[in-house]
């Protein structure tokens, strides 16, 4: 079993930036992929980027070249560093992570982005 627990949302205006962090219970290093989701209201929820266990990053279009994630093995973490915030990332950021066919999700931090 393996825990995770996101932290560092909060309110910022729309241009603004925040950290989150997803730390784990245990060790990362072996974890293929870690990823950032997010669900807003009454919408789905949504990709928002991966990293993989060699340092693979990839994003969702709606994202891209605003968001950056990454992953520090020795801290048993993996951020995702957002800019340029708009309204419309509003959201509960999750953190997943996939090891073989086992998946483990954290409860989520929320990002609010006030015009």
């Amino acid at each position: 079993q393996m825990w995770l627990v996101e932290s560092g949302g909060g309110l910022v205006q729309a241009g603004g930036s925040l950290r989150l962090s997803c730390t784990a219970s245990r060790s990362i290093s072996s974890i293929q992929s870690m990823s950032w989701y997010r669900q807003a209201p009454g919408k789905q929820r949504d990709w928002v980027a991966t990293i993989t266990d060699n340092g693979t990053t990839t994003y969702a279009d709606h994202v891209k070249g605003r968001f950056t994630i990454s992953r520090e093995n020795v801290k048993n973490t993996v951020y995702l560093q957002t800019s340029s915030l708009k309204p419309e990332d509003t959201s509960v950021y999750y953190c997943y992570a996939r090891k073989g066919l086992t998946s483990y999700w954290g409860q989520g931090t929320q990002v609010t982005v006030s015009s």
